[in-house]
């Protein structure tokens, strides 16, 4: 892979950033961390060299001082919301942030569900943490947020929260994806804590958009991407051009809560510490990267991706069609076409030769590979055959897996499990290639190969099982399909 970004320099720059913040304030910090903590696969994607777990190691270096608060947004439980990159639901994430976070050493104060209003689903939730011995909170939903300050800033709106009970100087608050409420949620405490007497401030860590590249930048366009489904829009901070004449990216909702912000600080400090949104945050980001090209580059390849994932999510019933709408135009203020993701004319030409399912693998050497579907195989498994045997150097013609190896599986799968497709999905390929690897030097030396398929591209001309998309999940590799199912059912598993 090509590195566009210095992880080591941010790291640096960072770690300084943050601690300069911690020490500005007196007393008490409440540091929102957007994006994801432990793997931020979304910043690694688009800027080349980052590492997914750089916000965890900066975080190491204030452990004994921080306590972690989860927001989770009670709607997005309500709504059984998925975190895409890991396929699991916002109020699992929430427990496996727990848990990891445990595993770090950090000590986690507590739980606050955001946004409640009585949600079903939500109470099921908060019991279920509360038997887990899990301190959970309630903050409600206040009507005419964020514009109402006079409302928001008061009994009736903060003051309506749950006050989280804190005993560290420093309150990280994180969440399971975007939209859980964290700055609600620190604003809430700030409020409470000055009804407390305790003086208290508030930052904000958030990798995207970086303030210091252009507007439009492809990096800063990949941020909108991954937050279509929040209407998210970068702008031009126009508190930070006013303040200073300098122009700077933001985007609608900090913009948005900005006078908030500020009215919160004047009734607690007098006078707001900021003078734009901008200034809330702390990220150095846009000073590590040393390639722009290489980072322009990736962005558009991630913005493609997004367009793919978002059809097959509308295609499902599970995204609106005017998030598709969005992407286009994303796109198009890039001249971008898909065909610019290699994998996807590889695999339809396949698929128009070959008359059915193909699949097509970009290597990280640029070499494409494509599979085709055949009886035995489903064209994703017989495509990362392929991408094994040509990494391992084996002849095409050599079988990794013979055919009385998979017979077998096909029987159990339709004579015993009532499946209707006999062909092997990837699980079941890597099951058999595993076992024809104890007495078949070659089929080991393939299986060795596998971990360079991580951040391969790889592009289907249907819609995948879910078994397949989540063996290339936990392959590393970069997934994307046509939004077509192979057949007309309408049940898909």
């Amino acid at each position: 892979m090509k590195i566009g970004f210095d992880n080591e320099k941010y790291l640096t720059l960072q770690t300084q950033r943050i601690r300069e913040r911690v020490d500005s304030f007196g007393g008490k910090l409440y540091l929102e961390f957007g994006g994801k903590l432990f793997d931020d696969y979304h910043a690694s994607r688009v800027l080349p060299g980052f590492h997914p777990d750089s916000k965890m190691q900066m975080l190491l270096k204030i452990k004994d001082e921080a306590e972690i608060v989860i927001a989770i947004n009670a709607g997005d439980i309500e709504k059984n919301k998925v975190r895409g990159d890991l396929g699991i639901t916002y109020d699992l994430d929430t427990m496996r942030l727990i848990d990891a976070f445990r595993e770090y050493g950090f000590y986690v104060g507590s739980v606050v569900l955001t946004q409640f209003a009585g949600q079903a689903s939500a109470e099921k939730f908060e019991r279920k943490l509360q038997n887990l011995g899990i301190k959970t909170y309630r903050h409600y939903t206040i009507p005419e947020y964020p514009t109402n300050i006079s409302l928001i800033v008061s009994d009736e709106g903060f003051g309506r929260n749950d006050y989280i009970q804190t005993t560290r100087p420093i309150v990280v608050v994180t969440a399971p994806g975007p939209g859980s409420g964290k700055m609600a949620t620190c604003l809430s405490q700030l409020y409470h804590d000055h009804l407390r007497g305790i003086g208290a401030g508030y930052a904000k860590f958030e990798t995207f958009p970086i303030w210091n590249i252009p507007l439009k930048h492809p990096v800063n366009l990949a941020y909108e991407a991954a937050t279509i489904d929040l209407n998210d829009v970068n702008m031009i901070d126009p508190f930070h051009l006013e303040a200073y004449g300098e122009k700077a990216v933001n985007y609608n909702r900090d913009i948005e809560i900005f006078p908030v912000l500020e009215a919160m600080f004047r009734k607690i400090h007098g006078k707001c510490p900021y003078k734009s949104p901008t200034d809330m945050g702390v990220n150095a980001a846009g000073d590590a990267i040393i390639d722009d090209d290489i980072c322009c580059e990736a962005s558009k390849q991630e913005i493609i991706r997004r367009f793919y994932n978002t059809q097959c999510a509308v295609r499902k019933g599970n995204a609106d069609p005017s998030q598709v709408q969005k992407l286009e135009v994303l796109m198009e203020s890039l001249d971008l076409e898909c065909s610019a993701r290699r994998t996807v004319p590889a695999a339809l030409t396949a698929a128009e030769v070959t008359g059915g399912p193909a699949a097509a693998i970009e290597l990280q050497d640029g070499t494409l590979i494509t599979g085709k579907t055949t009886d035995l195989l489903g064209a994703v498994s017989a495509a990362l055959l392929n991408a094994l045997k040509h990494l391992a150097k084996i002849d095409d013609k050599v079988e990794l897996i013979s055919p009385a190896a998979i017979t077998p599986i096909q029987n159990l799968k339709t004579q015993h499990f009532g499946s209707r497709n006999p062909r092997l999905h990837t699980d079941e390929v890597l099951i058999a290639l595993s076992m024809s690897a104890v007495d078949n030097p070659v089929a080991a030396l393939a299986l060795e190969k596998l971990d360079e398929i991580r951040d391969c591209q790889v592009h289907t001309s249907v819609i995948l099982s879910s078994v397949d998309e989540n063996v290339f999940k936990k392959l590393g590799a970069q997934l994307t399909s046509e939004p077509v199912y192979q057949n007309s059912r309408l049940y898909h598993k």
